[in-house]
């Protein structure tokens, strides 16, 4: 609820239990929590309620993660990464906030849409896994378990996509890989620095069957 956001951060300890204690995490770093800039990040805070905000005016806990005051940190465990927006430029309201988060938000398996797309393509892990498939078969919250489970195995190493083959939007996705609709569920892994990819197309997903075709490209 909007009551408890966001969490007051006084020492580093409790800002590292915040930031390791979520997939993604947001701290907003103002030296006067009272100023319009916190005010805007706490009515960003109350409209994404699924992600943690704490909010910290200690100078100790600024220098730990050298942020500088007025500024909101999002935090990721997916690649370890973190991502600053500077909320002194008077431009930055709640709603430039929220696109930021939206944008950099990159989980264990992050939904692809053209906002995602944007960290996903800054992320510092050099390897995707797209599972490209159809969000509405009945097989899909069973299929997710297994991508899911998997992706425990390669965080840090692999981002692993969730592509729903549904939305127009994702065409150009799914015809790059030259697949068609009736070849899905597909897999298709993807080195950014070179464009080098690979596509599996099993009769199910399981997790030895991500593993092997993670493993394979890896090598």
């Amino acid at each position: 609820s909007t009551t408890e956001k966001p969490v007051l951060l006084n020492n580093i300890a409790d800002a590292e239990a915040f930031v390791s204690g979520a997939e993604v995490a947001v701290i907003g770093f103002f030296q006067d929590p009272q100023s319009p800039e916190s005010e805007q990040f706490r009515l960003a805070a109350g409209q994404i309620p699924e992600v943690p905000f704490g909010l910290s005016s200690s100078a100790a806990v600024l220098s730990h993660y050298g942020a500088s005051a007025n500024t909101v940190t999002l935090f990721r465990r997916v690649d370890n990464d973190r991502r600053d927006l500077d909320m002194s430029n008077r431009d930055v309201d709640a709603k430039k906030l929220i696109r930021f988060i939206r944008m950099n938000e990159l989980r264990l398996v992050t939904e692809y849409n053209p906002v995602t797309a944007i960290g996903v393509m800054q992320s510092s892990l050099e390897f995707n896994l797209l599972l490209i498939t159809d969000k509405m078969s009945p097989k899909h919250p069973e299929r997710m378990r297994k991508f899911w489970a998997a992706a425990e195995l390669y965080k840090g190493k692999i981002l692993f996509i969730l592509l729903d083959s549904n939305l127009k939007s994702n065409e150009r996705v799914v015809s790059y890989f030259q697949l068609k609709k009736s070849q899905l569920p597909a897999l298709a892994i993807f080195h950014t620095p070179d464009d080098e990819h690979d596509v599996l197309t099993p009769d199910e997903i399981s997790i030895e069957r991500v593993q092997d075709f993670c493993n394979r490209f890896l090598q």
